[in-house]
């Protein structure tokens, strides 16, 4: 046997999978659902009778999580659907780059500077007005399937 190590470069995560498997029929409002590769909470849910040869199904209209598109999908109700981990994680606002990056800090201590600034108008300048007036602001950080993005902002009061 050879004593030298070997190393491996590796792009994978870890084998958690950004999905799970949930049979359509189980899937209700205001829960999640990948829809055409997008992860979408779902709005609505109407199933059809079975017809003469067959399934049940279920029509979903979803809202991307991200985008905010609305996106439908049909799928037997038997049949299973990709469900996107979708996590929510508070962090304390550092500082806003003149780039539109935030930096962050966790719960460890560690900085986190990879997020944009939300897309949202009325989010964009609560957080900007916020942070021009020296309030302490957590934002929440929703991320599913490799993306994070910022959905919320809290004020806990003056530095």
């Amino acid at each position: 046997m050879s004593d030298e190590e070997h190393h491996f470069e590796s792009k994978a995560d870890a084998g958690a999978s950004k999905t799970y498997p949930q049979q359509a029929g189980t899937i209700r409002k205001n829960g999640y659902i990948v829809i055409k590769g997008r992860p979408c909470k779902v709005v609505e849910v109407s199933t059809s009778k079975t017809g003469k040869h067959g399934h049940a199904k279920c029509h979903f209209v979803g809202i991307d999580i991200f985008t905010a598109k609305k996106l439908e999908d049909i799928v037997p109700s038997s049949h299973n659907c990709d469900v996107p981990h979708v996590n929510r994680t508070d962090y304390q606002l550092i500082d806003i780059s003149e780039d539109g990056f935030v930096s962050l800090l966790t719960d460890s201590g560690d900085t986190k500077d990879d997020l944009r600034l939300p897309t949202d108008e009325s989010l964009l300048k609560q957080i900007k007005e916020g942070f021009a007036d020296g309030k302490d602001l957590v934002v929440s950080v929703m991320s599913a399937m490799g993306e994070e993005q910022i959905c919320a902002l809290k004020d806990i009061g003056p530095k």
